[in-house]
């Protein structure tokens, strides 16, 4: 499972390195270096505000994803719309290279506002990336978001 948060760097062509831990995590627990980068689903900031950053969804992870999409169940057609046009769409198959260098496109880099430092930030079966800036706001949302209920944390073993 991914777990961890690594800052590191995007350079002005797209290319960055994929953490070593999420390396060993594709091939050792998903059998396959491959993966899919894509938009993340938006994120509520709690003052009306957005922000969205991008998800890596290993090979295996992201067909089960696209079997259910097209199960459709739970979605009306203009949501299943709106989730192929903002995630599948856009949509990349991607992988490492020898020396963990991942280059992330153009619309991608964009659509997330990725420009210099970035973080990835582990998720289980599926990690993030974000622009630092938007790592921090996403962060600070989640602290008041967290949940205060006693006993529903007990039952996490938190």
């Amino acid at each position: 499972m991914f777990r961890g948060v690594f800052e590191t760097t995007i350079d002005v062509k797209g290319r960055t390195s994929l953490p070593a831990k999420f390396r060993e995590v594709l091939v050792e627990t998903f059998g396959d270096e491959r993966f899919f980068v894509t938009n993340s689903g938006p994120v509520a900031l709690g003052d009306g505000a957005f922000s969205s950053g991008l998800v890596i969804y290993p090979h295996k992870e992201w067909l089960l994803f696209e079997e259910r999409l097209l199960s459709g169940s739970g979605f009306t057609s203009a949501q299943r719309n709106s989730i192929m046009r903002m995630i599948v769409a856009p949509a990349v198959e991607c992988s490492a290279d020898k020396l963990g260098r991942v280059l992330v496109p153009p619309h991608l880099r964009k659509s997330a506002s990725l420009e210099r430092e970035i973080v990835f930030v582990g998720a289980l079966k599926k990690a993030e990336i974000w622009s630092q800036a938007a790592w921090d706001r996403v962060l600070g949302q989640a602290e008041k978001d967290f949940p205060v209920d006693t006993q529903a944390l007990a039952e996490l073993g938190l």
